[in-house]
């Protein structure tokens, strides 16, 4: 029987098949943070039990730090300090590996394990976070799981998993001038509303996706999840190896064995999907969000869309609580809109290459006057790459705080957090209410744009200032 990729990797996961609907599924690898661990641990010494395998999991320090930019970071909150001292101690305790506060390759851990060679095609790998559908952009089967969950994993490196649905998501088409992975994953969460993927796991697929980089593909399979997905793949190509075979390098002397294996992971031709849909790319433009969920998104070039013409009395509400909170008209333009803040970072949009797209912005610019601009890198690494590359002095010169990793504005369980009534250029992947700081207003967008709004002060088309620059 034709299968998908979603079921090969589960089929070869499987330690024992429960029931019609349900598996024991082994995990290759188990990453934790610092908010979703303590309870995990705690129930683990009360029922006298050690983590199964300590080194198929790994810590990071990532929700609660402090992103000011000193050599070395300190917690002052008390709270969030007990945490990380909780993950240290019962890290050392079970021998787990940990990225802690200043640790040098300390970052978010969905840019810490791809670019440590941690994820590799084929793989299961589970966390206590929804966006570790990240890892589909490797052909890895990545996806979020719940504290009582993260217990069992530590007990027994194995999760009862809920077989999903399979959906197939083709794009074909090249994106156009400014437009970038954030913009279509924008543009498709649109299309299919936030609970169109509910319950599936979704393929991605075509000349579209292949077109883009194993970065660009992260940020895909990260938002994903905003669809209501339960998981999010993509076939391995010789993109995702040539990402993995020079960051994984404890696969030396196997690794041309493990190449070949990659190469076979892909759905069968005739494998059923249970939903599919297509997408041309040419047709994506710079996307903004107008309202409280990341399904609430328009091209820059259009306008605020009225309530009234929703579909129905529950997305006519939602649209009209949405424009109350985030304090816009029906029909208003999001272009010239006066923001605040500008917030580049996140597991979303902060690697590498989204800060050379930023760059790009910015060089030979300023940060307008009014508006508090920051970037944090996803990861020490990163962070280290921008400065060589001269990418951070150039950011600081434009007037953007040049800031330490950590997932820092994106959650608001830290210091970076908006101040009621703020506006917000984001890169982040939810706008909800409060989520980046209570009453405080998100806009999702890409680098680029968020990278426009803070030389402008206010949301813009960035293709203007890209064809400024051809010009």
């Amino acid at each position: 029987m034709p299968r998908t990729l979603y079921d090969k990797l589960v089929d070869s996961h499987t330690v024992q098949r429960l029931d019609d609907e349900h598996v024991l599924l082994y995990a290759d690898l188990h990453i934790m943070n610092e908010y979703t661990s303590p309870q995990a641990f705690a129930g683990l010494r009360q029922r006298g039990l050690p983590v199964r395998r300590p080194w198929q999991n790994v810590a990071v320090v990532d929700h609660i730090i402090p992103t000011h930019p000193l050599k070395h970071r300190v917690i002052l909150d008390e709270a969030s300090a007990l945490q990380a001292s909780n993950l240290a101690r019962n890290c050392e305790l079970h021998g787990i590996a940990l990225f802690d506060t200043n640790d040098p390759l300390q970052g978010i851990e969905h840019v810490v394990a791809p670019e440590l060679g941690m994820i590799r095609p084929g793989m299961v790998v589970l966390c206590g976070d929804s966006h570790t559908t990240t890892y589909g952009a490797f052909g890895a089967l990545g996806f979020g799981i719940g504290t009582s969950e993260v217990e069992h994993v530590l007990a027994t490196q194995t999760l009862v998993h809920r077989v999903a649905k399979n959906m197939r998501i083709r794009v074909d088409g090249q994106l156009g001038l400014g437009c970038t992975a954030k913009d279509l994953v924008l543009h498709i969460i649109a299309s299919i509303g936030a609970q169109g993927a509910r319950g599936y796991v979704v393929e991605f697929t075509g000349e579209g996706i292949a077109a883009l980089s194993a970065e660009a593909r992260m940020t895909i399979c990260n938002m994903a999840v905003e669809a209501g997905a339960r998981s999010a793949l993509i076939e391995p190509d010789e993109v995702t190896i040539e990402y993995v075979a020079v960051r994984a390098i404890d696969m030396k002397w196997h690794l041309p064995r493990a190449m070949e294996q990659w190469r076979q992971l892909r759905s069968d031709r005739d494998a059923r999907f249970h939903a599919q849909f297509h997408f041309d790319a040419s047709e994506v433009s710079p996307r903004v969000t107008w309202g409280t969920s990341p399904d609430q998104s328009i091209p820059i070039d259009q306008r605020v869309p009225d309530p009234a013409a929703a579909m129905t009395p529950q997305q006519r509400d939602a649209a009209r609580r949405a424009l109350q909170y985030i304090g816009l008209e029906p029909g208003a333009s999001l272009q010239g809109l006066t923001i605040d803040r500008v917030f580049i970072g996140s597991c979303t949009n902060a690697r590498i290459e989204d800060l050379r797209e930023v760059a790009k912005v910015v060089r030979g610019r300023k940060v307008d006057p009014r508006v508090r601009a920051m970037v944090v890198p996803g990861s020490g690494a990163v962070r280290d790459q921008a400065e060589v590359e001269g990418i951070a002095a150039q950011l600081i010169a434009a007037g953007f705080e040049w800031r330490q990793p950590g997932c820092s504005m994106c959650l608001a369980m830290n210091d970076d957090v908006l101040r009621p009534g703020e506006r917000c250029a984001s890169t982040t992947n939810r706008n909800f209410e409060g989520r980046q700081g209570r009453a405080g207003r998100t806009h999702l967008m890409s680098p680029a744009m968020a990278a426009a709004a803070a030389i402008h002060g206010c949301i813009t088309d960035v293709r203007r200032l890209e064809q400024t620059r051809v010009q």
